[in-house]
């Protein structure tokens, strides 16, 4: 009894040497995690957040220091790793890897990528997708009035990925009178998801013609005015596009009498 009792205190000694080595283990294993397990870790945690974890199909991936190409290229994903999708600026992507390395990849490098369901990523243009958010657009264009030249400055609001209300005014020099006009239109953009879109739009407005002061007897006119409109846009990059359009005007110069003249502008706008 007396023997037990005085290897009482060893023992004891010893299951405490031996929890202390255990426990410094455990934190040193810890400590020692491969990074990557931890990366893939928070890398799936961001995906869950919302982020889309995303597998490389091509050969490599191309991780830029910036958004841009003249931002040098520092680290190249291999196929089958994955990557999450932090976020987007224009057609740039800030992605991270398994690895906890982050940088910015072209949307063009993105395309041949799989979901985790195993499906192809579809990027749609992302200017485009920039283009459809956009609510207002300032523009102006150049052409012809009739024969002669017009200019005509546009403003429009998007109510619905479809429809705008669109106001312009225009004015024509021509070699004997000068013609001012403004107008409030409908606009329907039935494919406006589509870099390339045609348009349909009627409205209704003023027509004012002023004839030179050296015309004898020529009067004045001011009219109420109606129009119709069929043109295309084709969206360029970052914020602008091109339009071009053929308008029929409809001036109502008196009780039976009317004035219809054509016109055919282009023109850049300008939206945000």
């Amino acid at each position: 009894m007396k023997l037990l009792l005085a290897d009482r205190p060893q023992g004891c000694r010893e299951l405490a040497r031996s929890v202390i080595v255990c426990a410094a283990l455990a934190i040193a294993a810890m400590i020692a995690a491969p990074p990557a397990r931890a990366a893939d870790q928070a890398m799936r945690a961001g995906a869950a957040d919302g982020a889309e974890r995303l597998r490389v199909a091509d050969p490599y991936l191309e991780m830029h220091t910036g958004p841009g190409r003249g931002f040098p290229v520092f680290f190249v994903v291999q196929r089958d790793d994955w990557v999450v999708v932090q976020l987007r600026h224009t057609d740039w992507y800030k992605v991270r890897t398994e690895g906890g390395k982050e940088g910015w990849v072209h949307r063009s490098q993105l395309v041949n990528t799989f979901t985790e369901a195993g499906g192809q990523k579809t990027f749609r243009d992302i200017a485009l997708d920039d283009y459809l958010s956009r609510r207002v657009q300032l523009g102006a264009a150049w052409g012809r009035f009739k024969k002669e030249p017009m200019l005509k400055l546009w403003t429009s609001y998007k109510f619905t990925e479809t429809l705008s209300l669109e106001a312009t005014i225009g004015q024509v020099q021509g070699t004997f009178s000068g013609t001012d006009i403004w107008h409030v239109n409908l606009m329907s953009e039935p494919w406006s998801d589509q870099r390339l879109s045609p348009f349909f739009s009627i409205g209704v407005g003023r027509f004012k013609n002023l004839p030179n002061q050296t015309l004898v007897s020529a009067l004045p006119t001011d009219a109420k005015l109606s129009n119709a409109s069929v043109g295309v846009r084709y969206y360029l990059t970052d914020r602008f596009i091109v339009r071009a359009d053929y308008t029929l005007y409809t001036a109502f110069v008196g009780d039976t009498r009317t004035g219809e003249y054509r016109a055919k502008t282009i023109g850049l706008a300008f939206f945000f």
